[in-house]
């Protein structure tokens, strides 16, 4: 299976690349994960919202064109799973139906309204709001969490 993280904009922290390049490692054995870091639109210091919009259309544009298989983009507005649930979506239910998912992380405006309503299914982390750089690592590590859980091992615990 193809498990695909999309994020807009490039991530800046050492520690946090360091962590993306761990779980990176660790997803191996249990799928082909690709991690893509697609280019944010330059706005200005104080965008306007019809400035803002057009950005999230043009990211949208370039997020379409990456992704493959089930499109599972991660906002304030989606389903929150708990660790077993997202298990058993990402380890039964996708592969049945696909054999790929991508996850996507938008810019800090978020993702085009458009390009939400595409999706398989719209997922939140949390009610709180977290740096998009801290969000991929905490997804990643729930997807390798995912795995861990289904192969029964002592990792979930």
């Amino acid at each position: 299976m193809l498990i695909q993280l999309l994020t807009v904009g490039k991530q800046k922290e050492p520690h946090l690349v360091q962590a993306q390049d761990v779980y990176t490692k660790r997803l191996a054995p249990f799928c082909k994960f690709d991690f893509v870091q697609l280019p944010a639109v330059r706005l200005s210091d104080n965008p306007s919202d019809k400035e803002i919009q057009k950005a999230l259309a043009q990211e949208a544009e370039l997020i379409t064109k990456h992704i493959k298989g089930a499109f599972i983009p991660l906002c304030i507005e989606g389903k929150q799973l708990d660790s077993v649930s997202f298990s058993r979506l990402l380890t039964e239910q996708i592969p049945m139906q696909n054999s790929a998912v991508s996850f996507v992380i938008g810019s800090s405006f978020g993702l085009d309204q458009n390009l939400k309503n595409s999706a398989f299914l719209k997922l939140s982390m949390s009610a709180m709001t977290f740096p998009h750089a801290l969000a991929s690592v905490m997804l990643m590590e729930q997807i390798y969490r995912a795995f861990q859980i289904s192969r029964h091992t002592g990792y979930h615990k």
